[in-house]
């Protein structure tokens, strides 16, 4: 019986170090990569999510060169190499960098589909923010809470994944109002335009809207106000939200419009009752 090679035979030692090198440059030259184009992005503020995108691949192109150069300088790639530890390698690789290799590949298909972008605000599992970074393993998701979510690459294949800008720098917002239903609705929907055609965040060459309509708010018969408006910069979503809602609250403090009745309000003399309350008295009554 023949006694299989060894397989250290194979590896190259003094290939090692400079294997480790090609590493650590293509890792630091990635870095540089990513600094040059975010600092491109600030003065460029039109051309921001072009050139991260583009920093993007340059980088994505420097590991998987990297990683192919390292290869060829650890291992003797001969034939008898290739025969010998072909089977070893399928196995133990194939278990080992089963995820991994999903990840890459769908790295990859993200890259060429382009469901989004580095600088896209999306929803996925749960999760929203702004895509940061799209790697060879996984997409790594600023939420607005400033918390770093890394979502593995093969993910984004099978679950949904929600764009809210699709490459653009301006991306729509949408904020809800609620108000009684005894309220002068006409004057709370002016509160609501102004607080929306005068913020510095909005980008108003794009439609906007108010949609009204009744519904149940918490148990109380309630009128809602949803305010639709493009915000100037994705950057600037929270800033936007925060400024329009303190506008509505002090217009709506000047223009006397309340909120949904509670205990204490009544519309022509009787008392406005949750739903809730309303449901037990009837059942009561039966």
């Amino acid at each position: 019986m023949d006694v299989p090679p060894n397989v250290l035979q194979f590896i190259r030692v003094g290939g090692l170090i400079p294997a480790l090198v090609v590493l650590a440059a293509s890792w630091f030259v990635s870095q540089l990569v990513a600094r040059f184009t975010d600092s491109l992005g600030e003065r460029f503020t039109d051309k921001r999510l072009q050139l991260q995108q583009v920093g993007t691949v340059v980088r994505f192109g420097l590991f998987i060169g990297a990683i192919a150069t390292a290869v060829l300088l650890t291992f003797r790639l001969s034939d008898q190499m290739l025969l010998a530890l072909s089977g070893t390698i399928a196995v133990t690789a194939g278990f080992a960098l089963k995820d991994l290799a999903a990840s890459i590949l769908a790295g990859i298909t993200i890259l060429i589909d382009r469901p989004f972008q580095v600088g896209d605000r999306i929803s996925f599992a749960g999760e929203y923010g702004e895509v940061r970074s799209i790697g060879l393993r996984s997409v790594r998701l600023a939420t607005l809470d400033d918390n770093l979510v890394t979502i593995p690459n093969n993910k984004f294949l099978t679950d949904a994944v929600s764009c809210g800008n699709a490459g653009a720098l301006d991306m729509l917002i949408q904020m809800d109002f609620f108000i009684g239903a005894d309220q002068d609705v006409v004057a709370a929907r002016q509160v609501v335009l102004d607080a929306i055609t005068s913020t510095r965040y909005a980008y108003l060459e794009k439609p906007w809207a108010i949609a009204v309509n009744q519904l149940v708010h918490q148990g109380y018969f309630a009128i809602r106000l949803r305010a639709k408006v493009y915000v100037l910069d994705v950057r600037y979503e929270t800033a936007l939200a925060t400024d329009v809602n303190l506008r509505v609250i002090e217009g709506f403090r000047v223009a006397h419009v309340a909120p949904p009745a509670v205990l204490h309000r009544s519309l022509g003399g009787a008392p406005i009752e949750p739903l809730a309350a309303v449901a037990a008295s009837a059942l009561e009554a039966e």
